[in-house]
């Protein structure tokens, strides 16, 4: 039997995958995933535990989502957001 790897709750900080719409406007964090990856694809309503941010809720909001929902319109990001640094300088900053 497979293990579910993002069973345990973490923070949006911590979340384990980023979703976002494609004009920017709501950010969804995954913080828990009920199933496995194998069980999911089989269920229909498979569900995440997020934290949502939308123009309604720019601070966010807790709750549980449907994965098709999520996937829906949403591309995953690459990082997250709440701890991303852009460690790029300008030209500016570095002959400063």
């Amino acid at each position: 039997m497979a293990k579910n790897p993002c069973a345990r709750r973490v923070t949006p900080e911590n979340a384990y995958e980023v979703w976002q719409s494609y004009n920017g406007t709501w950010t969804y964090f995954v913080l828990k995933k009920y199933q496995t990856p194998d069980k999911e694809a089989q269920n229909p309503y498979a569900r995440w535990y997020c934290m949502v941010q939308s123009p309604a809720t720019p601070k966010g909001e807790y709750g549980d989502v449907y994965v098709s929902t999520v996937e829906q319109g949403t591309h995953k990001l690459a990082y997250n957001p709440l701890t991303h640094q852009d460690n790029r300088t300008t030209e500016t900053e570095q002959t400063a």
